[in-house]
């Protein structure tokens, strides 16, 4: 396969797994071209995502690896045949490589698992509390630019309508993310009544974890779990000052797995978590 563009996160994690599944069975880089015929250069490129992979060689390599799992092949046989034009395309010429990693990891999640702490989640802002939001960034934005990042995260919300199947979402947000006045009384009032209204979809869960509630690990980042068609391919997603990070090593997706159902357990049930942003609502 010829060598491509720099690959996205989610053509990184390919890689990444194929290299995986060759260090299981002990096997370096030159003994595992000798078993699948081909040369050092193809499994270093193709482990690295600096050349493309095809979703034969994927199940030949796997065979050759014997790897016993057939659902993990599948899925790894389906990333790599994924082609074709994405809506987040539109945005390579102004958006951030993070942020258009973190569209295709949305767009291709079986299901999105988020903890957010003092912003509401990206996926149900309200227009209004974007333009709030991104008036506080430093430097500030030039227009064209504004506007172009306000696009783009508002289109992202069209996961939530995917077709066929929409992933289904719980969404934990802070009493932090429901108080703190981003454009003003009204601006939050009004992201207020756009989260109800976004509660009342049938896949989306949102709950309310209370300051009352104490304190909690990772509470200082927001953090996204999307979920994979199996869960060795899950990604956990943080938020930093520098745009995204991704996780995938085995023991980060089972502390981050760990901290999600934490806060869901701790977080009011979505019934009363409507109740209660209905009272901040009001007290606005």
């Amino acid at each position: 396969m010829p060598v491509r563009k720099p690959p996205t996160e989610r053509q990184r994690r390919l890689g990444a797994e194929l290299r995986k599944m060759r260090e299981r069975v002990g096997l370096n880089i030159s003994e595992a071209a000798a078993i699948h015929r081909t040369d050092r250069t193809t499994v270093s490129n193709t482990e690295s995502a600096r050349s493309g992979v095809s979703s034969d060689r994927v199940r030949v390599w796997a065979a050759n690896y014997s790897c016993p799992d057939a659902e993990y092949i599948d899925a790894l046989a389906e990333m790599a045949r994924e082609r074709g034009t994405y809506w987040w395309d539109e945005y390579r010429d102004s958006a951030v490589a993070s942020a258009l990693d973190l569209a295709e990891l949305e767009h291709h999640a079986a299901a999105l698992r988020s903890a957010q702490i003092t912003h509401m989640p990206g996926l149900l802002q309200h227009e209004d509390y974007v333009r709030a939001v991104f008036a506080e960034a430093v430097p500030p934005m030039a227009p064209e630019a504004f506007e172009r990042k306000l696009s783009f995260r508002i289109r992202r919300s069209g996961v939530l309508d995917r077709s066929p199947v929409p992933p289904v979402c719980t969404f934990v947000i802070h009493e932090m993310a429901l108080r703190i006045l981003f454009g003003g009384r009204a601006v939050l009032k009004a992201q207020l009544h756009h989260l109800l209204e976004q509660s009342e979809r049938e896949n989306v869960v949102v709950r309310i974890l209370p300051l009352e509630a104490g304190g909690f690990p990772a509470a200082a980042n927001s953090t996204l779990l999307a979920c994979g068609p199996v869960a060795q391919l899950d990604t956990v997603q943080t938020d930093t000052a520098a745009g995204s990070m991704f996780h995938h090593a085995e023991t980060h997706l089972a502390n981050y797995r760990a901290v999600i159902d934490l806060l869901e357990e701790r977080s009011l049930g979505p019934g009363r978590s409507r109740d209660f942003i209905r009272e901040a609502a009001q007290q606005l």
